[in-house]
C-alpha cells in the first residue's frame, strides 16, 4: 500500500486493523510495545474484539548517542545487539554491559507498574499479535518478539501501521507473519509519518490497560 501519514496513533491502530480482519484468531491477545504502542494497539484488540496487555523492551543507545539504538532488552530476556553497529562504532557488547543494565532495569519498573500488582497474562496456546506505533530498525522489536515467543503463543504476529522495509524484512525472521500498512521507501523516522506523535506517558498506558 502507498504511504501516508496517519493523524495519530489511534488513526494508525484504526488503519492496522482492518489489515488484521478477516483472519480466523484462536484466542487473540494484542501486546501494545510500550509505551507507544499501547494507543495503536487499544484500536486493534478493541476492534478484533481481542485482549490486550502491555510488553516492555528498552532500546540500548550507544554511549553519548542514546538515540542511536545498537541492541534492546527487555525486562527478563537475553539483551540482543546489531553487531553491524557496534563494528560501526567500534563497541563490544562487553562495553555495552552497564548501559544494558541500566534499562533492563527501567523495563523491569514499568513492567512492573503497568501490571500493577496483576499477574503476567498468559501467552501460551494463544494467537498473540505484538504491536508497535512503527519499526525503525526492528532491534526492539525483535527482543520483544523472542521474549514472548519464549512463552510459547500458538502464532506471533508483529503489526505496526509503518515500517522501514529492511526493518520489517529483519523482523520477518522472527514472527510467523508481519502485517505492515505501509512500507515506504522514503522511511527515516517513525515520527515522519504522523501528524501527531507526541510522547505516550506511562499514565496514557495504565489508562489504555485498564480502560
Amino acid at each position: 500500500m502507498a504511504a501516508r501519514v496517519f493523524a495519530d496513533r489511534a488513526d494508525g491502530g484504526r488503519c492496522l486493523a482492518e489489515e488484521l480482519r478477516g483472519r480466523a484468531w484462536t484466542d487473540p491477545l494484542v501486546l501494545g510495545l510500550a509505551r507507544g504502542g499501547v494507543p495503536v494497539a487499544a484500536v486493534v484488540a478493541r476492534r478484533l474484539g481481542a485482549a490486550l496487555d502491555v510488553a516492555v523492551a528498552r532500546k540500548i543507545g550507544a554511549p553519548r548517542r542514546r538515540e542511536y539504538g545498537v541492541g534492546a532488552v527487555t525486562a527478563e530476556g537475553p539483551a540482543i545487539y546489531d553487531e553491524a553497529a557496534l563494528r560501526a562504532l567500534e563497541l563490544t557488547a562487553a562495553r555495552m554491559a552497564r548501559i544494558e543494565a541500566r534499562e533492563r532495569a527501567e523495563a523491569r519498573r514499568r513492567l512492573g507498574r503497568y501490571r500493577a500488582g496483576r499477574a503476567p497474562v498468559v501467552v501460551a496456546g494463544r494467537d498473540v499479535i505484538l504491536v508497535d506505533d512503527g519499526l525503525a530498525t526492528g532491534v526492539t522489536a525483535t527482543a520483544a518478539l523472542r521474549d514472548v515467543r519464549a512463552v510459547r503463543p500458538r502464532t506471533l504476529v508483529f503489526a505496526t501501521p509503518v515500517a522501514a522495509p529492511a526493518a520489517a524484512e529483519r523482523v520477518r525472521r522472527e514472527a510467523d507473519d508481519v502485517v505492515c500498512v505501509a512500507e515506504p521507501p522514503g522511511f527515516r523516522a517513525v515520527g515522519q509519518w504522523y501528524a501527531d506523535f507526541h510522547q505516550t506517558s506511562d499514565e496514557d498506558v495504565l489508562d489504555l490497560l485498564f480502560r
